[in-house]
């Protein structure tokens, strides 16, 4: 429900003729807790999980492993906040970053927060053994932590899907990135969730090297 507002706010703002700079503000304030507090939160408890292999008989509400968590048992689970204070500061640079109206420079946090929440969801749909064990493994949360934290602050250009018109010669990384994630979609379902923003950054990397070269 954030990122289906997210996306029409803006929107519906300009067609009532009420956007205003407090409204910007205002929108970043909602995007803290949206896409910056809840997907640090699922990384935490995502980590808490890895942690304590007798959580996942119980699921992510297990006392004891709250308790142990209170008492100092693991600063571990405790680097998935570092997800809130990368997304803070994202969203304040994006405020007074003039480069950034067409295009991003940097993950967008609604992006990051797509990958982030899918991989509970993944751990709970998917019986993708593999994928399961990945997921499970602390090293790869904490690594994924830190790329994201890198990546929503790094000096990289990524395209946006908004259409100024639809041509396909000034649209076509726009399509083709459309066309591969609908198709990754259908046949990875949860799966593709993550692979596809991998693929949007990779994708943005590659389409700009080819425009400056």
């Amino acid at each position: 429900l954030g990122m289906f507002f997210d996306f029409f706010d803006g929107l519906v703002a300009r067609l009532l003729q009420v956007q205003s700079e407090i409204g910007k503000q205002l929108d970043s304030l909602a995007d803290m807790v949206s896409f910056g507090v809840v997907p640090g939160l699922v990384m935490f408890q995502l980590l808490n999980k890895a942690i304590a292999p007798q959580a996942l008989e119980t699921g992510f509400e297990n006392v004891e492993i709250i308790k142990g968590l209170a008492s100092g048992m693991s600063f571990i689970p405790f680097i998935g906040m570092l997800i809130i204070i990368a997304s803070a500061f994202r969203l304040a640079k994006f405020n007074i970053d003039t480069r950034q109206s067409e295009s991003f420079i940097g993950l967008p946090t609604p992006a990051m927060s797509l990958f982030v929440i899918s991989l509970p969801l993944i751990l709970k749909y998917s019986d993708i053994e593999f994928v399961q064990n990945l997921i499970t493994n602390n090293y790869f949360l904490i690594l994924t932590t830190l790329l994201l934290t890198y990546l929503m602050n790094a000096e990289i250009p990524l395209f946006s899907l908004k259409f100024k018109e639809y041509s396909m010669k000034n649209n076509v990384v726009k399509y083709m990135f459309v066309l591969i994630s609908l198709a990754m979609l259908l046949t990875l379902q949860l799966v593709s969730i993550p692979l596809i923003i991998a693929f949007y950054v990779c994708l943005s990397v590659v389409s700009n090297r080819r425009r400056t070269t």
